[in-house]
């Protein structure tokens, strides 16, 4: 399925040396931490100060290696389901080439500290993370 009709969210980031295994590539796990970072910079990039959100799941898919000389690597995201309290966010990995690394989804529900729950989203997060809402061709 492709999407269409969405704008996507692009950040580089840099493969840093610890981020490579005995193996001579990126250790599977530095995936989840570049998408952890690509989504602070997408939050940041809103223009409202974001309200806390945590991570209720995670799961990437790993389609080839990245080693040192891979980077930077840009990671992509855009929102495939946006809800009344939570959104998932898609992220493609790709390398200096433009080859696809890695595509994962992580689901982010808004949360609120005070009483530990699930708390709705703002109006300002709806209308942001709407932007990035992928429209699936079908």
């Amino acid at each position: 399925m492709t999407d269409r009709g969405s704008k996507a969210f692009s950040c580089e980031l840099e493969v840093r040396w610890a981020d490579s295994d005995r193996l001579g590539h990126v250790n599977n796990t530095k995936f989840v931490e570049y998408m952890q970072e690509a989504r602070v910079k997408f939050m940041r990039s809103g223009g409202f100060e974001p309200a806390p959100v945590v991570v209720r799941r995670t799961d990437v898919e790993f389609l080839r290696p990245v080693k040192d000389e891979s980077g930077p690597i840009t990671v992509t995201l855009t929102v495939i389901r946006l809800g009344t309290t939570s959104y998932t966010l898609r992220h493609t990995i790709t390398d200096v080439d433009g080859n696809v690394c890695g595509v994962g989804d992580a689901v982010l529900v808004g949360f609120d500290p005070v009483t530990d729950t699930a708390r709705p989203l703002s109006d300002d997060e709806r209308r942001m993370l709407g932007e990035y809402l992928a429209v699936p061709v079908g």
